[in-house]
């Protein structure tokens, strides 16, 4: 079995300058904001997302700025929806941790959310990286449909697999794609390159998601998050 550090190794140098400049795009001159993301950045998780930028733009040409620019984009922006799905799941746990939400409320755990988005269209916006951007927002549109339809579907608890498709599509694999979309878009790749790694990001996302669905029924503690919220939700 491939250890995550093996998958790390090609872009080992750039994950570290990575977390040097994602530090800096969080940075606030409001100390309990400083506080807060503080405690989010202590328990980052493994950073996949990051990676998959890396690897793709590395896979597609080379690393170059922009590459940094999609990085902290889209770790932003996945940061604040985590924050915020912890606010809509009642969820006092994340990676093993009392999640922003426990310690602070919810109303801290929103406008901190509210705050890391809008750093990552700032940043994308000041680096004029605009087609990132467009690649980004159109993820977190298809991610916010993709949960509003679970919840309505799940209502009826007749869910049947080509919609469970559907919903894991948009709200988990459209970011993975994102990230490696963003990777290539950020090497010079051409249309063709870029929507060939945004579908192999589809794939790995969905599979992604398989699994963490199934992780919920495990015992309590082996993920470091709550199991049985899937069950107890509907």
């Amino acid at each position: 079995m491939i250890k995550l550090e093996e998958i790390r190794r090609p872009v080992g140098p750039e994950m570290k300058e990575f977390n040097r400049r994602f530090k800096d795009a969080v940075s606030s001159q409001v100390p309990l904001l400083n506080m807060v993301t503080r405690y989010v950045l202590r328990r980052k998780g493994k950073q996949m997302r990051p990676l998959f930028v890396f690897l793709s733009s590395k896979m597609t040409g080379k690393i170059t700025d922009s590459t940094y620019t999609a990085a902290s984009l889209i770790e932003l922006m996945h940061t604040a929806t985590l924050v915020h799905y912890d606010v809509v799941d009642d969820s006092n746990e994340r990676r093993g941790a009392f999640s922003v939400k426990a310690i602070w409320k919810s109303k801290v755990a929103v406008l901190l959310g509210d705050y890391l988005l809008a750093r990552g269209l700032l940043l994308a916006v000041q680096k004029k990286d605009y087609a990132l951007l467009e690649i980004v927002s159109d993820a977190s549109r298809e991610m916010s449909e993709g949960e509003l339809m679970q919840i309505q579907k799940s209502r009826s608890l007749n869910i049947d697999i080509e919609t469970y498709y559907e919903v894991i599509r948009k709200k988990t694999a459209t970011l993975i794609a994102s990230c490696t979309a963003c990777g290539a878009t950020a090497a010079g790749a051409s249309k063709e390159v870029v929507d060939k790694v945004y579908e192999l990001g589809i794939n790995i996302g969905m599979a992604f998601q398989i699994k963490d669905d199934l992780f919920d029924y495990q015992p309590h503690g082996i993920i470091g998050k709550p199991t049985g919220n899937d069950i107890k939700e509907k």
